[in-house]
């Protein structure tokens, strides 16, 4: 074997390698985190938690994401760890679809139609279908089809180039010394670990393995070691993942490293004493890809048929490994979804955005329940309640701080068209947010003042004051309705809605210096209700900008000026329209 075969080998590796990466980030991309919520929205049945499992990874063409994912999802508290167990168990089973569709390089027929079964006759197809949309497409969806063609063109491609590579090792001594070494089920079985450890993927070693089937020197007494150990070995990822984690995320590693070690060490037990009893003549032969599949196959699935029901031992060996102590593992009631912002969903953007969007509607809904609260200190100061709105506030800037550095790492991720426009509404909308839990402070900090300095209203300015106060809810519910479903019609109503509380709170002065100049009011009192006016048309302010935001985003030639311009010259006939209904809806009396 010369240095050009030893290069187009690691070449092959290489583009083998890429492959199989482009072909999960388009397999990801396409589901548009589907995968992922599915996940999130498991059942507590064991089966169908395998089967999901199963199938997410058969999807994602990745056991070590969906293990990951798992590790994270427990973090955030999402997912209990029983629930996780049967996930990770059916992920080992979701793997082994790869290795089958890897072993198609294996056909040998002179049927034309079996032929074209082989990679190296469908796979040149896949890549020129793929490029010309790359090339040709402008739509999203299709691009990501491409992804998954051009992905899987380039994983065959660098399969068989590996195969032809590693075939002049079949006549090099030392390369079938080695590979004898393999048939001890020790180091078998280490070999198979270090090899998947190193490249973080059991599905890539397992290709790598039937790669070096076709030099004949590969049998099946070396092989079946080696593929229990590359099961172990890709525990490694999830390993790696739960470290810093919580203790319950840490568990659900172990559980994933517990079982693929106990599976190895009960099916190669039974093997091997079935083998001294009976003598198994297969082991001799030279290992084919299909028949490396079927072992990955066997050894997983009846893995999982053994263990799952000892689901229940398997997490209490993760229990007595990483013990509770009594410290609390559970977060604040008021800040537990900040726990979804966990780093592993970085790996799937689709998902992570979806968590962001979440954690900030949360985060908006705390900013709305500060401010009306403090709009109920006006009229009756209760200090419980006025600790409440300082606390809500309090929580909305650990938001806002949490959420921002979260969005900053996701935007350099590579994101959809849809997932970059969620994130840039949700960078500019959690300021406003926050914005509007600190004018909720400044609300409270004029009722206490209105309440030490035994201040009142009088009937009639506590009366205006109150219609004023919701048409602002009004303004405010819209805003965070349209945050949630960013709904561009119901975007359309903050603009004229915060266009008659800029005139109410014009209006509201006017009144105010009328009352003074007759005495049934005092200054003093003139200062609160401009303090109080003056938050209430700020808040109606940030709620314009949510809208304005999301009918941007929307249109990417908008121009945001130019259409706050057309409105406020009342030149769009809609918006007059608008205007005038909730002009008469809170008419002053």
């Amino acid at each position: 074997m010369d240095l050009f075969d030893v290069l187009t080998m690691v070449g092959g590796l290489a583009l083998f390698l890429y492959g199989m990466s482009l072909l999960g980030d388009g397999l990801s991309k396409a589901s548009g985190g589907r995968m992922e919520k599915i996940l999130e929205k498991l059942t507590s049945n064991p089966i169908k938690a395998v089967l999901l499992g199963a199938g997410v990874t058969a999807v994602i063409q990745s056991s070590s994401a969906t293990t990951v994912m798992v590790v994270g999802f427990v973090n955030s508290g999402i997912m209990k760890l029983s629930q996780a167990v049967g996930i990770i168990m059916g992920a080992n089973i979701g793997t082994t679809v790869t290795s089958w569709i890897l072993s198609l390089t294996g056909i040998e027929s002179g049927n034309f139609f079996i032929q074209l079964l082989k990679p190296t006759s469908f796979s040149p197809i896949m890549a020129v279908i793929g490029v010309a949309i790359f090339m040709f497409s402008k739509s999203e969806k299709k691009k990501n089809i491409a992804m998954i063609l051009v992905g899987f063109a380039i994983l065959m491609f660098g399969m068989d180039t590996m195969s032809s590579a590693v075939k002049p090792l079949a006549d090099v001594p030392e390369f079938t010394n080695i590979l004898l070494m393999f048939s001890n089920p020790v180091l078998g079985v280490v070999a198979g670990a270090v090899l998947t450890a190193v490249i973080q993927s059991s599905s890539a070693s397992i290709g790598i393995l039937q790669a070096l089937c076709v030099t004949g020197s590969v049998t099946y007494g070396a092989a079946l070691p080696i593929i229990m150990g590359q099961n172990i070995g890709t525990c490694v990822t999830a390993m790696i993942s739960g470290i810093g984690a919580s203790k319950n995320a840490r568990r659900a590693a172990l559980v994933h490293l517990y079982f693929n070690i106990i599976g190895t060490v009960i099916f190669m037990a039974a093997f091997y004493i079935l083998n001294a009893v009976v003598g198994f003549a297969f082991l001799g032969d030279a290992a084919s890809p299909a028949g490396i599949a079927v072992i990955h196959s066997i050894f997983n699935i009846s893995a999982t048929a053994v263990l799952l029901p000892f689901s229940k031992r398997l997490e209490k060996l993760a229990y007595l490994t990483i013990k509770a102590d009594e410290e609390t593992e559970l977060p604040a009631e008021e800040t537990a979804d900040l726990q979804f912002l966990d780093a592993r969903f970085l790996d799937q953007p689709a998902f992570a955005i979806g968590q962001c969007k979440t954690v900030a509607i949360h985060m908006a809904e705390m900013a709305q329940k500060g401010l009306y609260t403090a709009m109920t200190l006006i009229n009756n100061y209760q200090k419980e309640k006025a600790d409440m709105v300082v606390a809500l506030e309090n929580n909305v800037d650990h938001y806002e701080d949490q959420l921002g550095t979260y969005l900053v790492k996701l935007s350099s991720r590579d994101l959809s068209q849809k997932d970059s426009h969620t994130l840039s509404l949700l960078l500019h909308c959690i300021g406003d947010f926050e914005r509007i839990s600190d004018h909720a402070v400044n609300i409270m900090e004029a009722a206490k003042e209105m309440h030490e300095k035994e201040l009142f209203f009088s009937e009639k300015a506590e009366h205006e004051l109150n219609i004023y106060m919701n048409a602002v809810c009004e303004i405010v519910d819209t805003a965070i309705q349209v945050f949630r479903a960013e709904d561009q019609e119901m975007a359309e109503n903050i603009e004229p809605l915060e266009e008659v509380i800029d005139g109410m709170q014009e209006e509201l002065k006017k009144r105010h210096i009328k009352r003074l100049r007759k005495g049934t009011c005092t200054i003093e009192m003139g200062f609160v209700l401009a303090d109080l006016t003056t938050n209430f048309e700020r808040v109606a302010d940030h709620c314009s900008n949510v809208g304005v935001c999301l009918l941007e985003l929307q249109d990417d030639g908008m121009d945001v000026h130019e259409y706050l311009d057309v409105l406020r010259q009342s030149e769009d006939e809609n918006f007059k329209k608008q205007v005038v209904q909730f002009a008469k809806k809170y008419a002053l009396p």
